[in-house]
């Protein structure tokens, strides 16, 4: 079947299926929930024959989200025990990094031996991810400011404070210390990329300098390490479907689709905000540096999809670097300036910080200047460097951010409530941002190779 026939055929289904989600969520005809239940249940067999046909694992992904939304909002008793199934595609992802991040780093670096290009590479992909992260918190404070959403919200008579664990604040010197590591095994077990990322740069640059008749061993272990874990990778993607699908059942199941009309105007100017950002940023950047945008969105629309769903990162980064090297980009440029985005390019995120911070201010009523929201905003710009394996982070570092400028920490509170739905969005920004920024270096480098087979993505 035409794709393009086909895409119209899935956002009709999804669009039909939203539509009926919401209806009976509002009410608005007054028809019995069971009609609807039976509605919907047609509408996801009718997906399902499709995807069956298709044999795509996006498909099968994309069809697992609304099979999760449909469990989660229908048997909410049951879907709240999947959280397991997630949590297992969750560490599976895991023990794929650290190995995957090293073997591509070192083979990238000490097989070539250009250490002056691993320089360059750093320069400019910070460069660019200052630039993109300062428009994206520019682009949420003018949002927030805009909508005004937070002002008028009348704070509840009893928040849930219980969520959030206690961090300490971070100095500057704690996020800079944050960066190197000091035992690379705790570095892998807590899951800090970014320490990772350090130690493997250092080591293939010490690699490359030792002779060949000691670097060669090396080098074809690690070469055999990164190709062993990238079929380690298709591996687990097979339990893609069932972990993604088990996130949304949970999400759903646990807050319930109510609160989507609560807080509505707050949720509504962030995806807005973002979406914003899409179009008139990141498209416009892919477009100067003449990438393929239909084929780059083949390339990410799965690694978006799980992030989205699991609301993590860390869950996307090796199908997204696999599917980034069938894209023309070299490994060593993907191990590189991915994972360390994770860290430096957080788009979605420092939107986010920037939106929340300010709306915490409108519902406590204090005024604040233009100066006063960017001197706070680029406070929360450096201090989400290195926290981000800690759950609920962005709320964490809000939670600190507020305390030191003299703002009620009660109003972070109130979003709570729609944390894993703002998580979704910001999440899916974050990897669509590091993917863009990782195909740039690589056409600022003039190392883009166009691969010949256009479907490489389609299938497992």
């Amino acid at each position: 079947m035409n794709k393009g026939r086909l895409s119209l055929i899935y956002l009709s289904i999804v669009s039909i299926y939203g539509l009926l989600l919401m209806t009976e969520v509002n009410n608005w005809l007054g028809i019995t929930s069971s009609v609807f239940v039976l509605l919907r249940i047609i509408i996801l067999l009718v997906f399902g024959y499709f995807v069956i046909k298709q044999k795509s694992l996006t498909a099968w992904i994309l069809f697992s989200m609304f099979i999760g939304v449909e469990v989660g909002h229908d048997i909410p008793d049951f879907a709240i025990h999947l959280k397991i199934c997630s949590k297992v595609f969750l560490k599976l992802i895991k023990t794929i990094i650290a190995p995957l991040l090293f073997a591509t780093l070192v083979v990238g670096i000490a097989g070539h031996s250009n250490l002056k290009q691993v320089g360059r590479m750093g320069v400019k992909a910070l460069l660019y991810f200052e630039i993109v992260t300062t428009i994206a918190l520019f682009i949420g404070l003018f949002a927030i400011n805009y909508t005004r959403a937070g002002v008028g919200v009348e704070m509840p008579v009893n928040v849930n404070k219980t969520d959030l664990q206690i961090v300490t604040p971070q100095t500057t010197e704690d996020i800079i210390l944050h960066i190197f590591p000091e035992n690379i095994a705790k570095s892998i077990a807590e899951g800090q990329i970014l320490q990772i990322v350090v130690f493997s740069i250092l080591f293939a640059i010490a690699l490359a300098l030792v002779n060949e008749a000691k670097r060669k061993p090396m080098l074809d272990f690690a070469e055999s390490l990164a190709e062993t874990m990238f079929k380690f990778t298709r591996i687990v993607m097979y339990f893609a479907p069932v972990g993604v699908g088990a996130a949304i059942a949970y999400t759903v199941s646990h807050m319930g689709l109510g609160i989507l009309v609560n807080l509505f105007q707050l949720l509504a100017t962030l995806y807005g905000a973002l979406i914003f950002f899409l179009l008139f940023v990141l498209f416009p950047i892919a477009l100067i540096f003449r990438i393929p945008i239909k084929r780059f969105i083949q390339a990410i629309i799965e690694p978006v999809t799980i992030a989205f769903a699991t609301t993590s990162s860390e869950a996307a980064l090796p199908k997204a670097m696999e599917n980034l090297e069938k894209f023309g980009v070299p490994r060593k440029i993907v191990a590189f300036v991915l994972p360390t985005g994770y860290s430096f390019n957080l788009d979605g995120t420092t939107l986010y910080l920037s939106l929340a911070s300010v709306f915490v201010a409108q519902v406590a009523g204090i005024h604040m200047t233009w100066g006063e929201q960017l001197l706070m905003v680029f406070t929360l710009m450096l201090t989400s460097k290195g926290v981000a394996g800690v759950p609920r982070a962005s709320l964490v570092i809000l939670l600190g951010t507020a305390a030191s400028f003299g703002l009620p920490v009660e109003p972070i509170f109130i979003i709570i409530g729609i944390d894993e739905l703002m998580d979704m969005a910001r999440t899916s920004v974050n990897v669509i941002g590091n993917c863009l920024a990782t195909v740039v270096i690589a056409k600022w480098e003039g190392e883009y190779i166009e691969p010949v087979e256009e479907t490489i993505y389609k299938k497992v």
